[in-house]
């Protein structure tokens, strides 16, 4: 590969390269970045070839671990035209608040530049984005809705893709970067209080969180396997919990393991805003005319999902909509609120982000799984104090129903599941 080929644009996601103070914004060339070929994902492959001379390329020692943020780029074809992302966050501040001088601070600009970004994109659409009547403020047209809703859907659906991607290019740059902070490889199911905790970890400077999502059992897969440091998993409070619990057991060894709580949250029923379908457990879900969206198998809220209809009799092939799968929460809310379905399983936070209604079905506690010498590693002591520290709990706590409870504390994985002890 000669140095053209190598530098070649990434086109899609779009790069952002954090190198200590120094932020390379929108679209980046990779350039020079020689890496080992063991594990590299294959768009790593694609630009670092296998045999590559670290020395001739230049080994940069001493440089701060590279922080990549992968987005999508949203490209009109046949009018070789990109849309301005600020756009959806603007109609979506103004989806929120009504106000349209609201929602340019909200979106960090003018009141003069928010309208003329409205009216430059309802030009190229040529249909309005946003309705201004004397009494009721701004509000969105349906196809500034639409736009709002695509985007979200968008983010939700692709967002855990392009973490995965980004955490394995950061994984294959960091490897040969000298000096670099210790990194703990997670392999978790989604919640929002893992964000919380890697946004944390970042600005510390002190370690870097390589958070890639996976279902509670592919995790705790991974953990036994060697392939990850903490497994993330929940399990629901009493007896409802006790499927998984012993489902999970079999990937943990009560001498060689340890838990560390994380937070506790609720799970429920994610469904349109006020209800309209009077959802009130999962034997509605068989409703005629009632659309699902599932969670992907090996997920725990899948898991729950199938003890929920199992308690209730209730035979899958009756809920129209069991097999289409997403894998976050945030993806099963932006399906409702887009009106793709009428009701998924998913935790509170996702369903107040998207300001849809929430059914309670089951109080959670979310734990990363570890082997015992891996607490006695520096980086793992730091992630303990981040967790046990306030930052962490002030921001769990600002998710909806999402609780810092005695987040940090180690247990002993009990030989006899549902280890009631902890739960």
């Amino acid at each position: 590969m000669d140095g053209e080929e190598r530098n070649t644009l990434i086109s899609g996601p779009v790069a952002k390269l954090c190198k200590g103070r120094d932020k390379l914004r929108g679209r980046t060339m990779i350039e020079d970045f020689p890496l080992r070929d063991e594990g590299l994902c294959p768009l790593a492959r694609r630009f670092f070839p296998a045999g590559q001379d670290r020395e001739k390329l230049g080994y940069h020692r001493g440089m701060p671990p590279l922080d990549i943020d992968l987005r999508t780029v949203w490209r009109f074809r046949n009018a070789e035209r990109e849309l301005d992302l600020t756009l959806l966050h603007l109609l979506e501040a103004i989806e929120q608040s009504g106000k349209l001088t609201v929602a340019a601070r909200a979106a960090g600009m003018s009141h003069r530049h928010a309208w003329n970004l409205i009216e430059k994109w309802t030009d190229f659409f040529g249909a309005p984005l946003v309705s201004i009547e004397r009494g009721r403020g701004t509000q969105l047209s349906p196809l500034g809705a639409k736009l709002v809703w695509a985007g979200k859907r968008a983010q939700a659906r692709l967002e855990p893709e392009l973490e995965n991607l980004a955490a394995e290019l950061e994984s294959s740059l960091n490897d040969v970067v000298a000096g670099r902070a210790p990194v703990l490889r997670i392999h978790a199911s989604h919640d929002f209080s893992l964000v919380k905790l890697r946004e944390l970890a970042g600005k510390t400077g002190s370690m870097k969180l390589d958070l890639r999502y996976r279902g509670s059992a592919e995790a705790l897969a991974s953990l036994r396997r060697g392939t990850c440091d903490l497994a993330g998993f929940h399990i629901s409070d009493g007896p409802l919990g006790r499927g998984a619990a012993h489902r999970y057991a079999e990937a943990l060894g009560p001498a060689i393991h340890r838990l560390v709580r994380i937070a506790t949250r609720m799970q429920g029923l994610i469904v349109a805003r006020g209800n309209p379908k009077s959802i009130r457990s999962v034997a509605d879900l068989a409703q005629p005319g009632l659309r699902f969206i599932n969670r992907q198998r090996d997920s725990g809220t899948r898991i729950l999902l199938d003890e929920l209809l199992s308690e209730a009799q209730l035979d899958p092939s009756r809920i129209d909509g069991y097999e289409n799968e997403e894998h976050t929460h945030a993806a099963v809310a932006a399906h409702v609120a887009g009106g793709l379905a009428d009701a998924g399983l998913g935790i509170e936070a996702a369903a107040m982000q998207a300001q849809l209604g929430f059914v309670p079905i089951a109080a959670e506690r979310y734990f990363f799984a570890v082997h015992k010498d891996m607490l006695e590693r520096r980086e793992a002591k730091l992630l303990i104090g981040l967790l046990r520290g306030d930052a962490f709990h002030d921001a769990v706590t600002a998710l909806h129903g999402v609780r810092a409870h005695r987040a940090g504390e180690i247990a002993l994985v009990e030989k006899t599941p549902p280890w009631d002890k902890l739960l």
